[in-house]
């Protein structure tokens, strides 16, 4: 599965009819500071979808502080863009982030086929020297049809169940400080969900920030077992999406998304949060 595009070959395609570029820059310290950078300047057509608004459904008690959107909701939203089923849709952010990597996870989940993180994000076509823009793209509005891929997420019941039997094995994407719960700057309660292993979704990246080969992925997951479900969870559900496509890239087949991860977990005052690496 190739699930990156270069920014020679995108810059090659900008003007393809059945093209989408899609803009996702966030800063989860300062929610609206995506929006306003897309408004400075972007790449020439791109569209711009919010994590918060646009990424993610409506927060509730429990199910995590960026649970899945609604699926007829964000099937409009994808429509009104001028996405349908057989779009190719490129996404950035700054770099190669979590948030575009949640945009092509939630592309994937909804049943999509041809999306492609663009290769260093605005940063990397900036370095290029690509144009940029400050005009505001008017999407000619299409049909999406999800055809949703329900096995690819796993519920907290499901996750409780699966680690009770030793079924699967689950993966917390957060820095390491954050999983060992000695520092948390965004939730009430520090730590990790008890049995889950620690692989820092940055650690898919090279040392100059670009995607890892898939022999260097393959490497990097070699404790892993391919033939084993793995749950990969993070804080809310984002950052654990860069892992879910090196998981791919790197060959593993039965790869699955907790959406609700840590603040999921923690919102059911009975769940035990563990410090100690596992």
């Amino acid at each position: 599965m190739s699930y990156l595009m270069k920014v020679d070959e995108l810059e090659e395609k900008l003007h393809n009819e059945n093209l989408v570029v899609v803009d996702v820059r966030f800063d989860l310290q300062d929610p609206d500071a995506g929006r306003k950078l897309y408004i400075e300047s972007h790449l020439p057509n791109a569209v711009y979808l919010d994590l918060n608004k646009d990424l993610s459904g409506k927060v509730k008690k429990h199910g995590g502080n960026h649970p899945l959107p609604d699926v007829d909701i964000f099937s409009a939203k994808l429509g009104n863009i001028g996405i349908d089923n057989e779009t190719t849709v490129v996404i950035y952010d700054a770099e190669n982030g979590m948030f575009s990597a949640r945009m092509w996870w939630l592309l994937y989940y909804f049943g999509h086929e041809k999306m492609y993180l663009l290769e260093g994000g605005y940063n990397g076509w900036l370095e290029n020297g690509k144009e940029v823009t400050t005009t505001i793209p008017i999407s000619r509005k299409k049909n999406y049809i999800p055809k949703i891929r329900h096995n690819e997420v796993v519920d907290i019941h499901g996750v409780k169940e699966k680690l009770s039997k030793n079924e699967s094995v689950l993966i917390d994407s957060r820095a390491k400080e954050r999983y060992l719960g000695k520092v948390e700057p965004l939730y009430p309660k520090a730590g990790h969900i008890p049995g889950a292993k620690n692989y820092f979704w940055k650690d898919v990246l090279d040392e100059n920030g670009y995607w890892k080969t898939s022999k260097e992925l393959e490497k990097h997951f070699q404790l892993l077992n391919k033939e084993e479900e793995i749950i990969v969870s993070c804080g809310s559900g984002v950052s654990a999406c860069p892992n879910i496509i090196a998981l791919k890239q790197a060959g593993y087949k039965n790869v699955k998304l907790y959406p609700g991860s840590f603040s999921d977990w923690i919102s059911y005052d009975e769940n035990r949060v563990e410090k100690k690496e596992e």
